[in-house]
């Protein structure tokens, strides 16, 4: 194999010509190759000036693609190459199966090497050039290189009915059998082919009478009897195939195909080189022999064809394989920069051509493309008229791609919306012949723009994250079926160029606190040694490559800085790096999805504990002996205060070190809370602290800090090790005060016996809080163990118990009350019970059931097969009843035979209330009605007081004194009812209600008891979803936000016109704040220590959200993130209530430790804190948006619990547990099966607004109608607004909009839906139709087995493969099969349904694809995606309208922020309602004092 390499002069480098030829046999491809195209921007070269005119500067001359050479001409060289007749290796390779049994097994697979080597691909014949070389070099045993090489035969020669089939192809691609072969297949049925046989082959392919047995689909038909589908015999049906041909690989029925219409007069080649007009030679016509200098022209109004003359794009892989593709056009001399046809010489048939390449940009927009023949070197200037939409392509693909390079560079955690909206919105340059750029053109360039990147990755720093794993390109390889690592190997040898596009600086460097940076300080630098340590071990035992791709199987280089490092190359083999050429883009892209994948369904571990219970232990007596007389005699304990252990005196309130059974682990500590003998022995009682190792915080945690734990057990005192020092660390008076002082990280001496604790922990939850006050009396202090205590609290809390006894009477005894949890229950309150406590006597009509699926003609939809799961995402067909609720009339006990009540089985009898939807109205009248209307009933059950899951409040709507809004806005759990449940009864249930009102109302707080509202700074606060949650849970007053981005600032300033909105980078602001300045430049003042009492805000991770590992590399990155600079905000202002709010996925990144870290930080500063996710659509929105929130509290502070669901919601989307190193967390959530009121729909949330069409841009329009639901009832607000603003929708490109026209509007429609026809677009064209050309091979049930589609057998991928421009998007059956169908792409809403996660551009194709209107043919507007995020239809936007959407898709949703309000409202209460009542008591002390 000869490589030639084509290098530009950079630097110090000089050029080697690709023209240079080095020999071998001419049977072999001559490969070139170049550096990628992205590195190519640099400043221009001077050429040596030629005898035509002055030196001129062209780009240096870096090449896209491989592009190996043809044979050279046959006229220039006085050669020709005799191919063999394809029947020769045939009838050969017969005649040697034949004689197989009389050879060796090496002597036949050397047989057959012989006969076929020269009809092998390059590939073919690299591969076992290598093996070849292994086996000289005994890297291959003899047995093991004859098995290689004959599986690499077999996949070549693979036969079927003994016929060597692939060799035997027919030329239009098809098998023999009918199935349309592989793309290999047809290559090797190419050039080397007898020409005159393929043309025969052609022809009959062409002609009518060409067909083949071809399964074909039938239509699917429903059994009359028990609904089940079976499928139809498929009989073969006579299908004709579709023609290719086999050089340029189109279909030869394709209307498009054109042929060149060529001048039989124009000049051939060598004759036009001589032509004095381009005044090439002298006269001793040396330049022939010459050919280091070939000569460069230029080539206007050409077109390029195959040898059969169909004009056919050349950058799709056709010179790569040796097909001869010519051109043809007018040839002007180099200096000459006009493109019309003057001053040119027409020639014909140039070529073949043997390279084309890429010389970068030309000083604008435009790429300059050029050609290589034997003769000369070709720039292209203009194509021919009928050239022009082929070429176009071709200049969309490179400028597409250097759109993506520039893109991603300067934004790398953009997503696969973000690129689409970058690439739609940009507009093409002058001179190319299309108008805009679209979705369709990405998918169709995908693979050519992934290569790009793949260039631009090798060309970067080998310590920078590849471009390639970013969350939009790993998005772009799934969707377009991209192979990676494919034509990078065979550039391993071309030159890197450091690029010159200008990067932004991005965020600045974190402005940190010094407690925040040296906790990460201190962390990072053991960590990273520990994990390099680890690395050292997997990287022995795992792969480290895929094993597929080209870029794996090439050898090392030998070069780079990883190589030198090898032991093999001479290095010290410590670095444990790849091959920088064998970085396996497989591999990086599959680790980076693994990174963001969270599995909700790993198995809770047991949380260890720490000793057996009542482990005995053989005593040693002689070490062990009290000191004093026994304090306290309890029945058969004598309880001491003192004991002697090994000489050390420890008494009761001493911590010790207690031994474990197993001797590998740790020491365990305990304080020692009582000590006593019995017939036991000598026992003391542990409560245990848990190390910061055990928590949630794992390796990131002090590892002299421990944590209190409820959790304690009675241990023989001969386990005690040894006495230890415990300190309790309680926080400063001046705690708040001293944010961002240079605080030394430590908090006592590691002497290995001294430890410190500031908070509790708790297990389940993972909440650490200050410790419990809990204080003995004075008779309990000789055994009070507080974990003790309190458990028996919450036990004694939990235990349903009964109060005040009434009468009793058939043998019940009744109560007034009876208590559960904390909550007192009377007669008259209202009641939630779980929906099968009770069912109603009236039945209600039916749910809506979906119609049974027809019969689909898959002729027609190609694709419905796919659907054969009968799960709809966004449906809530599965969603849970809300509560049942009633009304207590009865609490009762039954006597027991001794005549005492039973008073473990509580019984309450209830009157039921019934729902709009369990009424004969059924659901229509709960789409109407308010969420908290219920029906009076007189029919009554008896229920386990068990069963009930909370108090609620039920009042007739007739006796209040405020409105029914007033009432319901004024707090949680609150409904009224009008009307007794049968008709005709209006008004019959009034009074039956009081009881309810004046119980709640004795509970209300105190009317004088008024909160004043916590003064917020809200960082990274977008348009303010998270502050607009605050202010209607009335908990805060955001006077302060920072937001960089200028249009989610405005829309800030427009909502909230008494904020301050900074409008720059935090880590500035926070460094002028810790420098001491008032204002920032522009004069606006800062928030100074002590001003903030709330922090909240979301930070961006996605800095880091591409790293699979913490090194020294991505330690920096991480110490620079957005989070740090959060926390040390959070350091420095100290406020009252800490809010973080990020992705699901924050609280996995990096085996969590970004969470462990967040956690770590806050516990050090102080603060009380805790974790979960919640899933917005419980709390009134009709979407799923799980979101991970971290809250905190300041010492003295009550740290708030997550809010209860409100709203039942999909159990699919409800998995809320958080696994961290193999435990799982849970958060405070009790409501996890049922919740108050029911699910909110996509009906709820937009029926009433007017119907708009796909592109709709009137910024306000009337309503046109009343709100029909009570979400859109709240949504719109109380005061008349008759302007609808931001009803404004996406206008999608023609294809788009005809896809969507085409969607079914049946719950569950997507793509698979779509019809295979051609349609007419609004922009004139007209689509074509998908063409089936592989077969399925993935076995389908036989009852879902559906048409030949797939398209999965084409791999390796040909471009030419490719189809565009269809109704049916080609990548997705190409892809389906490895990415569950696709499901949802080209996704309608359900209108019963909810939306996917509501995202910063709605894209049909994009992650979350079910983004079309139920009815309409469009995406969902701007305020829809408003509504679904819960924003009120008054809240202002500003910008564009992708601006709009990504304000609204970056958003927190204000109703689960209102929720979280108010948890962290009431906690306030509780603490303003403690000091108001401690604030008397501590006058009084004073006084008696005094």
């Amino acid at each position: 194999m000869v490589f030639c390499h084509l290098h530009a002069r950079v630097g110090h480098g000089w050029a080697t010509s690709p023209r240079r030829y080095l020999g071998g046999s001419l049977g072999h491809r001559h490969l070139f190759t170049g550096p990628p195209l992205f590195p190519a921007w640099e400043p221009s070269i001077p050429l040596a000036p030629r005898e035509f005119g002055p030196a001129l500067r062209l780009q240096p001359v870096p090449l896209l693609c491989r592009v190996p050479f043809l044979e050279l001409s046959r006229r220039f060289w006085g050669l020709s190459r005799l191919p063999l007749p394809i029947s020769v290796p045939r009838r050969n390779l017969v005649d040697l199966e034949r004689d197989e049994d009389s050879l060796s097994e090496k002597e036949c697979v050397k047989e057959k090497l012989s006969l076929i080597h020269g009809f092998l691909q390059a590939d073919v014949q690299n591969q076992l050039s290598e093996l070849e070389a292994k086996l000289r070099c005994e890297e291959l045993s003899e047995e093991r290189y004859l098995a290689k090489v004959k599986a690499l035969l077999h996949q070549e020669l693979s036969a079927e009915n003994g016929d060597v089939a692939p060799l035997l192809q027919a030329s239009n691609g098809c098998s023999k059998n009918g199935a349309y072969g592989s793309d290999e297949d047809s290559e090797r049925a190419g050039p080397d082919g007898e020409e005159d046989s393929a043309m025969e082959m052609e022809e009959a392919a062409a002609s009518s009478s060409s067909s083949s047995l071809v399964p074909t689909p039938r239509a699917r038909k429903a059994e009359a009897h028990g609904g089940q589908r079976k499928a139809d015999a498929v009989s073969p049906v006579l299908q004709t195939t579709p023609p290719k041909c086999v050089d340029c690989r189109q279909y030869l029925d394709d209307p498009d195909l054109k042929f060149f219409q060529g001048d039989p007069d124009d000049l051939e080649e060598p004759e036009m080189l001589t032509d004095e007009r381009l005044s090439l030679f002298d006269a001793n016509e040396d330049g022939f022999e010459s050919y280091e200098d070939l000569p460069q022209h230029k080539v206007t109004s050409f077109s390029v064809y195959d040898k059969r003359g169909h004009l056919c794009p050349f950058d799709t892989g056709l010179i790569e394989r040796n097909i001869e593709l010519y051109f043809s056009g007018a040839v002007k001399p180099i200096y000459d920069d006009n493109p019309c046809l003057d001053g040119g010489v027409r020639a014909k048939k140039l070529g073949p051509i043997n390279a084309w390449w890429i010389t970068g940009f030309d000083g604008g927009e435009k790429a300059l493309i050029g050609f290589t023949t034997a003769f000369a070197d070709y720039i292209l200037m203009e194509p021919s008229e009928e050239y022009a939409p082929i070429f176009a392509l071709m200049q969309e693909k490179i400028y597409m791609s250097k759109i993506v390079v520039e893109f991603l560079q300067n934004n790398r955690d953009v997503s696969y919306e973000d690129l689409l909206n970058k690439i739609e919105t940009t507009v093409p340059p002058a001179g190319l012949n299309f108008n805009r750029f679209t979705e369709d053109s990405l998918l169709r360039h995908a693979q050519f723009v992934v290569e790009q990147v793949e260039s631009y990755d090798e060309a970067g720093d080998s310590d920078e994250p590849p471009v390639l794993i970013t969350p939009c390109m790993r998005d772009l390889i799934k969707l377009a079926g991209v192979t990676l690592g494919k034509r990078r190997a065979v550039r391993r040898q071309a030159i890197r160029h450091p690029t010159k596009i200008d990067k932004d600086k991005g965020p600045t460097k974190a402005t940190t606190t010094k407690l925040v940076y040296l906790i990460f300080d201190t962390f990072f630098s053991e960590q990273i040694e520990k994990d390099e340590k680890e690395d050292d071990k997997e990287n022995a035992m795992k792969r480290r490559r895929c094993g597929v791709c080209e870029v794996c199987q090439q050898p090392e280089c030998g070069k780079c800085k990883a190589c030198q490092n090898m032991v093999k190359f001479g290095g010290s083999g410590r670095s444990k790096q790849a091959c920088l050429q064998r970085r396996c883009p497989n591999l990086a892209v599959r680790e980076a999805d693994e990174d963001e994948e969270v599995d909700d369904n790993i198995p809770e571990m047991p949380s260890p504990k720490k000793m057996l219970q009542g482990r005995k232990k053989k005593q040693n007596k002689s070490r062990i002996s009290w000191v004093g007389e026994p304090i306290k005699s309890d029945g058969k304990k004598d309880y001491y205060q003192r004991v002697c252990i090994d000489s050390e005196t420890l008494e009761v309130g001493d911590c010790v070190s207690v031994s474990p059974d197993d001797p590998t682990k740790p020491l365990y500590l305990a304080r020692v809370t009582a000590m006593w003998e019995d017939s036991s022995g000598q026992m003391f009682h542990a409560h245990w602290f848990c190390p910061g190792s055990d928590t949630v915080l794992g390796a990131t945690s002090d590892p002299l800090e421990l944590f209190l734990v409820d959790e304690c057990e009675d241990m023989q005192l001969s386990y005690i090790h040894g006495k230890v020092k415990v300190i309790y660390k309680a926080p400063s008076e001046n705690w708040s005060m001293e944010g961002g002082l240079d605080m030394e990280i430590k908090m006592v001496e590691d002497d290995g016996r001294t430890y410190f604790y500031q908070m509790w922990y708790d297990q389940e939850y993972a909440r650490f809080e200050s410790p419990p006050k809990t204080q003995p009396t004075e008779d309990n202090k000789y055994k009070f163990c507080m974990s003790c205590t309190r458990l028996d609290e919450v036990r004694h809390k939990e235990i349903p118990k009964v109060a005040e006894p009434l009468e009793e009477g058939d043998g019940k005894m009744f109560y007034a009350m009876a208590t559960k949890n904390g909550v007192q229950y009377r007669v008259g309150d209202g009641v939630y019970l779980l929906p099968e406590a009770f069912s109603f006597s009236m039945k209600p009509a039916s749910p809506a059931k979906r119609p049974k699926k027809e019969a689909v003609d898959e002729e027609l939809h190609p694709e419905h097969y796919r659907k054969y799961s009968e799960y709809i995402k966004g449906s809530n067909l599965d969603a849970p009843d809300p509560y049942r609720v009633g009304r207590i009339k009865e609490i009762f006990c039954n006597i027991r035979s001794n005549g005492k009540p039973n008073e473990a089985d509580i019984k309450l009898r209830i009157c039921k209330f019934y729902r709009p939807e369990n009424t004969h109205k059924s659901m229509k009248a709960s789409y109407h009605a308010d969420i908290n209307l219920l029906y009076w009933s007189d029919e009554e059950t008896t229920v386990d007081f068990r069963a009930v899951q909370g108090r609620c409040t039920v009042v007739y709507g007739e006796d209040l004194t405020e409105s029914i809004q007033d009432y319901s806005a004024g707090g949680l759990d609150r409904f009224y009812f009008l009307e007794v449940r049968e008709p005709g009864f209006e008004g019959s249930g009034k009074g039956k209600g009081k009881s309810s009102v004046s119980c709640e109302q004795s509970e209300q707080e105190p009317a004088e008891l008024k909160l004043p509202k916590l003064r917020t700074l809200d960082v990274f606060s977008g348009c303010g979803g998270l502050s607009e949650g605050f202010h209607q849970a009335g908990v805060s007053e955001t006077l302060w936000a920072i937001e960089m981005w200028e249009p989610a600032a405005q829309a800030f300033r427009l909502n909230n016109p008494g904020t301050t909105v900074f409008t720059e980078d935090c880590n500035v602001l926070l460094k002028l704040v810790m420098s001491g300045e008032k204002t920032n430049s522009l004069g606006q003042k800062l928030p100074q220590k002590g001003d903030v009492e709330m922090l909240c805000g979301g930070p961006p991770c996605q800095g880091f959200s591409g790293m699979n590992r913490f090194n020294s590399r991505t330690y920096s990155k991480f110490k620079n993130s957005l989070v740090v600079s959060f926390l040390s905000y959070c350091d420095y202002y100290r406020p009252r209530f800490f809010l973080l709010e990020n992705v699901r996925n924050f609280v996995s990144f990096k085996r969590s430790m970004v969470l462990k870290l967040t956690l770590r930080c806050l516990v050090r500063m102080g603060y009380q804190c805790t974790f979960g996710v919640l899933q917005a659509g419980q709390y009134g929105v009709a979407q799923t948006r799980r979101r991970a929130i971290v809250l905190a509290a300041a010492p003295g502070e009550k740290l708030p619990m997550f809010p209860e669901p409100l709203h039942v919601f999909a159990p699919r989307a409800c998995q809320l547990s958080v696994v961290v190193d193999d435990k799982k967390f849970v958060s405070n959530i009790t409501r996890t099966y049922s919740g108050p009121f029911r699910t909110i729909t996509v009906r709820d949330t937009m029926s009433d607004l007017p119907e708009i069409r796909n592109g709709a841009s009137a910024l306000e329009i009337s309503y046109n109608g009343e709100p029909q639901s009570w979400f859109q009832r709240q949504i719109r607000g109380s005061q008349y607004q008759p302007i609808l603003r931001d009803h404004i929708c996406k206008d999608m490109s023609a294809l788009v909009a005809a896809r969507m026209r085409h969607i079914p509007l049946a719950p569950g429609s997507d793509w698979r839906d779509l019809p295979n026809i051609e349609v007419r677009l609004s922009d004139g064209t007209t689509t074509r139709k998908l063409r089936y050309t592989h077969h399925e091979k993935k076995k389908w049930p036989q009852q879902l087995r559906g048409a030949a589609g797939g398209l999965l057998l084409c791999k390796p991928c040909d471009p030419a493969d490719r189809q565009f421009n269809t109704l049916i998007p080609w990548c997705l059956p190409h892809t389906g099969n490895r990415h569950n169908h696709w499901a949802g792409l080209y996704g309608r809403l359900e209108w019963d349904g909810f939306f996917s996660t509501t995202v910063t551009n709605p894209e049909p194709m994009g992650k979350q694809g079910r983004v079309l209107h139920p009815e309409q043919h469009r995406v969902v507007s701007v305020r829809e995606c408003a509504r679904s995020q819960g924003f009120p239809d008054t809240y202002r936007l500003f910008g564009n309208i992708l601006d709009k959407h990504r304000q609204v898709g970056n958003a927190v949703p204000p109703p689960l922020a209102k929720a979280i309000g108010l948890e962290i409202k009431s906690c306030a209460l509780a603490k303003l309602r403690e000091d108001t009542t401690s604030a008397p008591e501590k006058m009084e002390t004073t006084e008696t004092a005094d």
